[in-house]
Order: structure tokens, then sequence, then C-alpha cells
């Protein structure tokens, strides 16, 4: 397969993540026979240093022409000025709407192997596999904002169609894994929560075989560190769904390990590590990759539809995860380019395996 893909590395550790994740693709290139160009583009404070805009007009241009985009990470203390006219962060909401990808797919798997780096008892983290579904494109976020001398407001506006494509996305997917949904809201205070309950009470129907339960946002907040284990898939709103992903990776040991996919429609989707540009380590070469190479498989799974492929490099993640080299913030003393040569010799060498032992039209270098 051919596939043109748009990097933006960012601010921070940006570029020494997305440099990682790159060098995975390209070895899922060169041992499964696919053709993949890359292209780099300026995103967030480097683009404002370059341009003045955080979101150039030739970055928008390049990604809404490629397959996929990975992206690093932007922001930093730089930039960090809340009252600045122009921000990294503007950026990065602005390519999500404007690329329409409104479902942000964190998947959340606690590695057991790495359970004494979480927060919660062991016993508690057994089973913990939970694919959060974030709406991204509407909410508070995006909504009109006024300031004045003493008083500041920020719009949280849905619409039924809104609510109703991220649901039933969730659904979709809750449909391919155990059938259980949680939808959170907060439904007892909030008029949008009482559109986004209604409405995800009213799909619900069209998916008889998955289960819906309602949870208020914050019994969810204390239920994902009490009974985690519970859950399967979450859909929420854009910053109910900000706040509980980042809570839940505290589960995983480290917000390095976590990836994320923001899909539309289409086939084109948007892929990041979760954790930010960590600019006290940027330039160091210590910060942990892993996030970014599992987006990198999550852009095979659902931009690409390598699924077999994706599956060979969460394996070797996994494999690098319980045998090591690790990275400091896994209480490690690896830096970034020896665990990602760790995960490119653990990936071919399960390409060889399967190539070996299996027949050509199932093996992924068929």
């Amino acid at each position: 397969m051919k596939a043109h893909i748009v990097t933006l590395p960012g601010d921070g550790v940006g570029p020494e993540v997305t440099a990682a994740a790159v060098t995975v693709l390209r070895a899922v290139a060169g041992h499964c026979q696919h053709e993949f160009t890359f292209e780099e583009h300026l995103l967030g404070g480097c683009a404002i240093d370059a341009t003045g805009e955080p979101l150039p007009a030739v970055t928008l241009a390049a990604c809404k022409k490629a397959d996929a985009v990975l992206l690093g990470a932007v922001g930093g203390p730089k930039w960090s000025d809340p009252n600045a006219k122009v921000r990294p962060e503007q950026g990065l909401l602005g390519l999500r709407a404007a690329l329409g990808v409104y479902a942000n797919l964190r998947p959340l798997t606690v590695h057991l192997a790495l359970a004494q780096l979480s927060p919660l008892k062991n016993e508690k983290l057994q089973g913990v596999d939970v694919l959060f579904v974030r709406e991204l494109t509407g909410g508070a976020y995006f909504g009109a904002k006024t300031r004045t001398a003493d008083t500041a407001a920020d719009e949280c506006k849905y619409t039924v169609a809104e609510v109703e494509r991220v649901t039933r996305r969730a659904f979709e997917l809750a449909q391919g894994r155990r059938r259980h949904l949680t939808s959170v809201d907060k439904a007892n205070v909030l008029e949008t929560s009482r559109l986004w309950r209604s409405t995800v009470t009213r799909i619900a129907a069209d998916y008889p075989d998955v289960k819906l339960e309602h949870q208020l946002v914050d019994s969810m907040a204390m239920l994902l560190l009490t009974r985690p284990d519970s859950y399967d898939v979450v859909v929420t709103e854009n910053l109910f769904g900000d706040i509980l992903t980042d809570e839940a990776a505290a589960l995983a040991g480290s917000l390095g390990l976590l990836p994320s996919a923001s899909l539309g429609d289409g086939t084109r989707g948007l892929y990041e590590p979760i954790h930010g540009s960590a600019p006290d380590i940027a330039g160091q070469g210590v910060a942990n990759p892993i996030g970014a190479i599992l987006s990198a498989a999550l852009l095979l799974r659902h931009s690409l539809g390598l699924a077999e492929e994706a599956a060979h490099v969460e394996a070797a993640v996994e494999r690098v995860l319980r045998d090591g080299p690790r990275t400091c913030d896994l209480g490690g003393k690896a830096g970034t380019a020896k665990v990602c040569d760790a995960v490119l010799s653990a990936f071919a060498g399960r390409v060889s395996a399967d190539a070996m032992y299996a027949e050509p039209v199932n093996s992924c270098c068929g």
C-alpha cells in the first residue's frame, strides 16, 4: 500500500518522540512491502516563532491532502501566557476543527509489569482495558468566549448532530469489544448534558446488543480509581473527556505510555501521544517514545487499514514494556533511541516469525 503521512513534531519533546514513531513506521513499510512518504510541517509554538501563526496555511493545506497526520506535542513556557492573543493550543484546536476529527479515541491498558508505578493497589489493575471516546470539536473549548474587567464566560454548546455522530462511533466500537458503553455527563445540573443524555439514550435503541449505562462526571472520576476494571468503552463530551482521560492515565503509571487517535467520518485521522511537550526534558534524549509509537500503530489500523501491522507494533511494545529497556519515567535508565531500537528489534522478530509460520496471504509481508 502507498500512503502519504504529514508529521507535525511541534514543541518540546515532540520532535524526539515523533522521530521515533516515524522510524517505526518506516520499518513497517520496509518489512511489509508498503510505501510511506512523510512530509514535515510546523504547528504550535515553533510555528508562532517562524510565521506568527500557530497553524500556518501551508500546514493546514498539507494535512488536508494527507492520508494521516502524526503529531508530537505543542506548547511550553515560552508561549504560556494565558492572555496572549496567539497561543500554541489554538493551532491544535484549529487543526482538529478543520479536519473534522470529532471522535478522540484514547485506549487505556494497564501493563501488569508496570503495575508498581500506578498509585492504585495492584489488585485493582487486573483486567483494566478501557477505550475512551471523547467528543473533540464542540463544547466549552470551541464556544464563544467573553471577558470584561470583572467577568468572564465560556459558552458550552452542543447540537444533537454533534452528540449523535460521536455516540454512534462509540457504540460501534463497543460492538467490537465487550459490548458495554458508559456515557458520562452532568445531566443533574447542565442543560448540555441533558441534551447529551437524551440523545445517547435514543441512539441506544439502534444498538440493542450493547449495554448502556449513564454516569455523572463527578462520580465517574471516583469510580475510575475504585473499580476501573468495570468499564469497556466510555463516551463523553470535550471538557469532561480531557479531564477524565488524564486522570485515567495515572492508572497506567505514566502519561508517556498512552496514544490517541482523532477520527472523523473518513479515513484520515490525527494521531498523537496524550502527553504534553515536557519542556523540562526536551533535547535530552530521554523522553518516552511509547505513546507516540502506539499512536503510529493506531494510524496504521484506523487510517491505513493495516490492522495486522498495527498488532505487530503493539505486541512489540508490549514485549519491551515487559522485558525492558525502559525510560526514566518507568523506573529505567534508557533513552528515547534505545527504547525505539528495542521496539524495532521486537517488531522485526514478530514479522519474521509471522512470515515463517503463516500462509503468505495472511502475513503482513505477503
